[in-house]
């Protein structure tokens, strides 16, 4: 790991959603040099889901070495922005660094996406970012070396990585155009930089995401943490630039990588917005494939009737009982695919699959679904198999473009579940 030097000494860092996860990292991470740092997020109370609160956070900040100051700020209010900043200011004199790390995720399509939760990240995301940034500039340009650290992506335009969530996408790369902008205006004045992680973070936000042992796919906090801190201690010439954690700590002589991960030697998940060799799409010929309906009544062979049969036998009473949900899987290839009641006549179905697990047994077919999906997954019969027998995870499969999932995203979760089941039969 990056050892400390005494660089952030005395200097106060303001920092967003710091009560938890990569921000609270963040803080630490200074408070070993001493230094002071303010608290802005909203947890004052303890969730019943969601460890820690802003008095917590403060309490190991000093425990670590440095200055705290909990402030309850939701950055979708700005009046809470002026008054945590007012209070800093007046608490430690100044500002020296900001970091916009609060942010608000829902990786659902357009259509999918509530307009609350639309509101949610871009008022997160975007201006809250902007107005956290704008209250504090007036401030910075005081300090001797001022920087801002937005936690956000290089501005990949690839489509893959607006395709499956567009409205988060868009939240994201607003953060990262306030450094493209405000690196510019400010130039000389102060630093203002994007980090952003190569592979997943295991965060509370992972742990809902990907469910129960994504963390073995997940590094630590700590690598974005040294990484902020190495940014943060450079120049303020140091600016416009957006910057991965492990690239730079490379750069930095960082070579023990393991002390960074959960599991170690356990493969890691790459993160969004990177095109690394797992973040492929479809090929056009899959786009584009249709359903050939002069075969829709054959009963289909290979790899993926194989599957099914598998997920017919494992899907036990107990799990339907607790997951409840209707899955569907769109195939590219050979069209579509369902898993259905077994008491109907799936031969004469078009070629679609649906998991019917609010049956009491829940079953596995090939036809057309007798009623509509709660939970709707599209990718190719490869990529299908691949997931099914282990090889490919559905949280990395969705993450690198493989799978895209329409309808109840806690459901899709579930299928984790079931899938653990299936590995050890197929």
């Amino acid at each position: 790991m990056l050892p400390n030097t005494g660089k952030l000494a005395g200097c106060t860092l303001f920092i967003t959603g710091a009560s938890r996860g990569i921000g609270k990292a963040i803080a630490l991470k200074a408070a070993k040099d001493g230094a002071n740092i303010v608290i802005a997020a909203k947890t004052a109370e303890t969730h019943p889901t969601l460890p820690g609160t802003i008095y917590t956070a403060a309490a190991e900040i000093e425990a670590a070495g440095g200055k705290a100051l909990p402030c309850v700020v939701n950055v979708r209010e700005e009046q809470q922005i002026i008054n945590a900043v007012e209070k800093a200011v007046k608490t430690f004199g100044g500002i020296d660094i900001l970091v916009n790390n609060a942010s608000a995720i829902s990786l659902t399509g357009t259509l999918e996406t509530e307009t609350k939760k639309v509101n949610l990240m871009m008022e997160v995301n975007v201006r809250g970012t902007y107005l956290t940034s704008k209250t504090c500039l007036p401030h910075l340009r005081k300090s001797s070396n001022p920087h801002i650290l937005n936690l956000s992506p290089p501005m990949n335009l690839n489509p893959m990585w607006f395709k499956n969530h567009c409205a988060y996408t868009i939240s994201k790369y607003g953060m990262s155009m306030c450094v493209l902008g405000m690196a510019e205006e400010f130039r000389g004045e102060v630093a203002v930089n994007a980090l952003w992680p190569k592979t997943a973070i295991h965060t509370a936000a992972m742990d809902m995401l990907g469910g129960s042992g994504i963390e073995k796919q997940c590094r630590k906090t700590d690598i974005l943490a040294d990484a902020a801190y190495c940014i943060l201690t450079k120049p303020k010439s140091f600016t416009g630039n957006f910057i991965i954690d492990e690239d730079l700590l490379r750069e930095e002589g960082v070579k023990d990588f393991d002390v960074y991960a959960i599991a170690p030697g356990h493969p890691l998940m790459p993160d969004f917005f990177l095109d690394v060799e797992t973040h492929t799409t479809a090929t056009k010929q899959e786009r584009h494939a249709k359903v050939d309906t002069a075969s829709a009544a054959a009963q289909p062979s290979g790899p993926v009737a194989e599957t099914f049969r598998v997920i017919q036998g494992t899907m036990s009473e107990e799990y339907v009982r607790s997951t409840q949900g209707v899955f569907q899987f769109e195939l590219s290839e050979v069209g579509f695919a369902c898993v259905q009641n077994s008491i109907m006549n799936c031969s004469k179905w078009p070629w679609q699959r649906l998991s019917n697990l609010k049956t009491k047994r829940g079953s596995a077919g090939f036809g057309k679904p007798p009623v509509a999906a709660d939970v709707v997954m599209s990718m190719s019969s490869a990529h299908f198999v691949e997931m099914f027998t282990g090889k490919l995870k559905p949280t990395l499969a969705f993450m690198s473009g493989k799978l895209r999932i329409k309808g109840n995203m806690t459901l899709a979760i579930k299928l984790e579940k079931m899938l653990t089941q299936l590995n050890s039969k197929l």
